[in-house]
């Protein structure tokens, strides 16, 4: 167990489960927690003594607001998805972001198995039609999900477990991704998807949130899918061009789509959702909870939590998305220094020299580089001078030094 060089405190936004509260109380932390997201200058406010903040996809942490936090150590993003963060401007500033990349995996494939479905069997129309009294009872352009092809646009964690389960409800699986990826099962890989769009009856997009996705999928795209097909994004909302796709279903072109992310989304419930799709009896709109269910949010808040924790008492990045990876083993009785400097040749050098002109003896210590940055973990023995604070700050390349004491 390590103790803290820094406040004990942590903000968590935007509902994150119970479960991450009770997980950094129990590392000695004060938690606050809001149930909405924050805008920039509400962010900047909310984060003066604040060491650990904790996120979902609605609150957008900037450069502006990192450079207004100097008492932040990490960011975790209790979600998928890490666009909403600067993480080149965290990164340079020493503040390392976690996400969970595997946890809600399993909930968002099975919403858009149940949309899928749900849209083969027209059930929103449906269920619209019982509301108001009318009985339709009718077989008219239902259909079984088995035997239909489905394309995959994005066959990472999400599109390849939604292929494992699709072909076993008997749908010919296709996919798209820019990456080499290994077909799974039967699943049929595409070589462009032009390729895809033209092949089959559903298309879903499972991509990521890099900026060259933004209009990813417009009146184009929308154009060369097949007649009467059906369309699923529950990915990012920004790579859609939602009035094309309001064009394409109006015409008649694309049967029904589900959507459950959006360009614009509101900050918190209670807050009005615009969109050019509301009003489609045969779109289906949910608010953004493809990750959630209480077991992906639990998992969720265990997950990044921990990582919060791993980080703020010794240090370790594994898994950060924008800090070199580093876990070393904490040495009872010993003093941690962690730093972050330049990648540049020398510095472990330089640093072992400080420590050596001081007659510190090194009890463990671990470096791993990334691009840029470089970053080292050394353990040394607790006697030893402000005078190798000073100095090892003072290196040049040197972006942040924190020191953290072994119990």
């Amino acid at each position: 167990m390590l103790t803290l060089d820094t406040l004990n405190r942590a903000l968590l936004l935007e509902n994150i489960h119970p479960d991450a509260t009770a997980r950094l109380t129990k590392a000695g932390y004060e938690v606050r927690t809001m149930p909405r997201a924050l805008g920039e200058e509400e962010l900047i406010e909310a984060l003066q003594g604040i060491s650990l903040l904790g996120i979902r996809s609605q609150t957008h942490v900037t450069g502006r607001v990192l450079a207004a936090a100097p008492d932040l150590l990490a960011v975790g993003a209790f979600c998928i998805g890490t666009n909403q963060v600067d993480l080149a401007a965290a990164a340079k500033r020493g503040v390392p972001v976690f996400n969970a990349p595997f946890s809600n995996t399993r909930s968002v494939v099975e919403l858009a198995i149940a949309e899928i479905i749900s849209m083969a069997r027209r059930l929103p129309e449906k269920n619209a039609k019982m509301h108001q009294g009318v009985w339709d009872k009718s077989a008219k352009g239902a259909h079984e999900v088995r035997g239909r092809k489905l394309g995959i646009v994005g066959y990472g964690n999400i599109g390849t477990q939604l292929s494992v389960i699709a072909e076993s409800l008997g749908m010919t699986v296709y996919f798209y991704d820019i990456a080499d990826k290994l077909a799974i099962g039967n699943a049929r890989r595409c070589s462009s998807l032009e390729e895809l769009l033209e092949s089959v009856e559903t298309v879903t997009l499972h991509v990521d949130g890099r900026s060259g996705n933004h209009g990813f999928f417009g009146e184009e795209e929308f154009a060369r899918m097949r007649p009467r097909s059906l369309f699923l994004n529950l990915s990012r909302g920004f790579v859609v061009d939602h009035a094309a796709l309001r064009s394409h279903i109006e015409s008649g072109h694309i049967a029904g789509a589900a959507i459950d992310v959006f360009p614009r989304e509101p900050k918190g419930n209670g807050e009005e959702f615009v969109s050019e799709l509301r009003g489609l009896s045969n779109v289906i709109l949910t608010p953004h909870i493809g990750g959630s269910t209480e077991e992906a949010q639990q998992d969720i808040g265990e997950f990044v939590s921990g990582k919060l924790v791993d980080f703020a008492e010794g240090g370790a990045t594994s898994m950060s998305v924008n800090m070199p990876g580093v876990a070393l083993p904490s040495a009872p009785g010993t003093h941690r220094l962690v730093h972050l400097h330049q990648n540049v040749p020398g510095v472990l050098a330089t640093i072992n020299r400080v420590l050596a002109d001081h007659g510190v003896n090194v009890e463990g210590q671990l470096l791993r580089t990334r691009d840029d940055l470089g970053y080292v973990i050394t353990d040394i023995v607790p006697a030893y001078s402000d005078e190798v604070l000073d100095q090892l700050r003072a290196m040049d390349v040197t972006i942040r030094l924190r020191t953290i004491e072994s119990e």
